[in-house]
């Protein structure tokens, strides 16, 4: 992607909800050899970066700058003319107060090839996120972005306040907080009602969104109460009342939440789904990672003689997969099992079996080892070879009680968990600073791992006010014998009976 001289992409980030950043932005990412991003642009962005991608911020907020805006525009023609693809990742619309313009001007000045990426920006998403439609044929057909902070260095105003309070039907004031009191001001002096409708959005389409209404009468006054502070938008205009019928977003029953998962990064993308759809802001700090056993000599042996075997018990979707992987690797295929009895703990591990053409002879009425031997005093299993592929750090008790109904059971070591402490410091700064209301675990082995990164001698301080949410009880024996209370327990034993009770323990507590 790269040229002699390098290419620069001006990337709008959008407002804050990772999902609102286009394809074609998410793209520029992927490919980019260097990614400058601002302080409004979303974080959760710089995981699709590559590996080797240099990653440099250059954030600005409240007159704290990282780096001058001169400096910025001296970095993107540096980067670009040492010949690397340069992606400018930029909060909301990098032409719409994202001072884009004058990127791309001195990027044509130095001959540079540069794209603008259009962004999602917060004057129209932090409204609709709050309920707010900027436009509406009851109300008004007009509409008006304003910035609330002209240059500092301009000798009087380019706005032309007149035209606002008279003519238009909306406006939308973008980085006016601090400012607010002289919109409201300048506004009422040139004719606009007093009981105009006003709201503020802050954090807009963030976990952290928050939204004051009021009137031009009263809203400033409401905003000191809040406490609010940049960035917020404000919107004003007959629109803002439609906000108390088409509110949202703000609604959701987890919304601002802060929930720790602790279950491997290849696995927590649907729990990371369901908790954010429900407006929790989700910090994922795998505590395990999922990995192929140290040596394949056992499953292989087993594999050379699956007509060996009557039954085949899976106790896991990892189990399934890692099974099958090697499976294949040996040049064989479903085929091969085409005789076998089959059982799975639980509905996730049977429908993964079905993805390979299987299906399921056995799922016990819960989702533990206990209810997979119950379901077996059903079966006549004297005699008969079981094959159990699975983890290394299983719990004994369904082989061994297997075997007391006279099977010869292979218990086989398809995958391992490995302990993660990448995220260590990060979670160590979010429990100090009291930012975490709640920590999901998903298997013993998070439990364990989750405890060895909290220092022994703070770990009482540190959880005292988090709520624990267990997803079965094993996994609720292990952390109490850690020293865990747990809150909640799922009475499914399933992902989704997890996010059921949590869901539950907010809205019914």
């Amino acid at each position: 992607m790269t040229t002699s001289k390098g290419k620069v992409y001006l990337v709008g980030a959008g407002p804050g909800d990772p999902g609102l950043i286009t394809i074609k932005g998410r793209r520029c990412i992927q490919l980019a050899d260097v990614v400058i991003y601002d302080y409004l642009a979303a974080k959760d962005f710089l995981k699709y970066a590559r590996e080797d991608a240099e990653i440099l911020y250059v954030g600005k907020k409240g007159g704290d700058h990282t780096l001058s805006q001169d400096g910025i525009n001296r970095l993107l023609v540096d980067k670009a003319t040492a010949g690397n693809m340069v992606t400018r990742l930029k909060g909301g619309d990098p032409f719409i107060f994202g001072r884009g313009g004058e990127e791309a001007e001195v990027l044509e000045s130095a001959g540079i090839p540069f794209e603008i990426v259009p962004g999602v920006t917060s004057a129209i998403a932090a409204p609709a996120y709050a309920g707010i439609p900027l436009t509406h044929r009851d109300f008004t057909s007009t509409l008006a972005f304003v910035t609330g902070h002209e240059d500092p260095t301009k000798s009087e105003t380019s706005i032309d306040w007149k035209s606002l309070a008279r003519g238009i039907g909306t406006l939308v004031f973008l980085m006016g907080v601090k400012n607010l009191p002289s919109i409201v001001s300048r506004l009422t002096g040139n004719g606009m009602p007093a009981d105009t409708p006003a709201a503020l959005v802050r954090w807009g389409t963030t976990t952290h969104q928050r939204t004051v209404t009021g009137t031009l009468e009263n809203i400033t006054e409401r905003v000191t109460a809040a406490g609010f502070k940049a960035p917020a938008i404000i919107v004003i205009g007959g629109v803002v009342q439609l906000r108390e019928k088409l509110k949202w977003f703000e609604d959701r029953a987890l919304l601002g939440k802060r929930i720790v998962v602790t279950r491997a990064r290849q696995q927590a993308s649907d729990v990371v789904q369901r908790l954010s759809e429900m407006g929790a802001a989700v910090l994922e700090c795998p505590t395990i990672e999922i990995v192929p056993p140290s040596d394949w000599s056992d499953l292989d042996r087993a594999i050379a003689r699956l007509s060996d075997y009557q039954w085949i018990v899976f106790t896991s979707v990892n189990g399934v997969g890692y099974f099958f992987k090697r499976l294949f690797e040996l040049g064989k295929d479903v085929r091969s099992l085409g005789h076998f009895h089959t059982a799975a703990i639980g509905p996730a591990t049977a429908a993964r079996l079905g993805e390979f053409g299987l299906t399921t002879d056995i799922i016990p009425e819960s989702y533990r080892a206990e209810s997979v031997i119950a379901a077996f005093e059903k079966e006549d299993v004297n005699g008969q070879r079981i094959l159990l592929p699975r983890a290394a750090e299983a719990r004994p008790i369904l082989p061994a009680e297997l075997a007391k109904m006279g099977a010869a059971v292979d218990e086989i070591t398809v995958y391992q968990t490995r302990a993660v402490e990448d995220e260590a410091g990060q979670l160590a700064a979010e429990l100090d600073a009291g930012r975490v209301d709640m920590v999901t675990f998903t298997s013993s082995s998070t439990v364990r791992n989750f405890k060895a990164l909290i220092p022994e001698d703070r770990f009482s301080s540190l959880m005292e006010h988090v709520i624990v949410a267990s997803i079965g009880p094993i996994t609720s024996d292990t952390a109490k014998e850690l020293g865990f209370d747990v809150h909640i327990e799922a009475k499914h034993f399933t992902i989704p009976g997890l996010i059921d009770a949590i869901l539950d323990y907010y809205t019914n507590p």
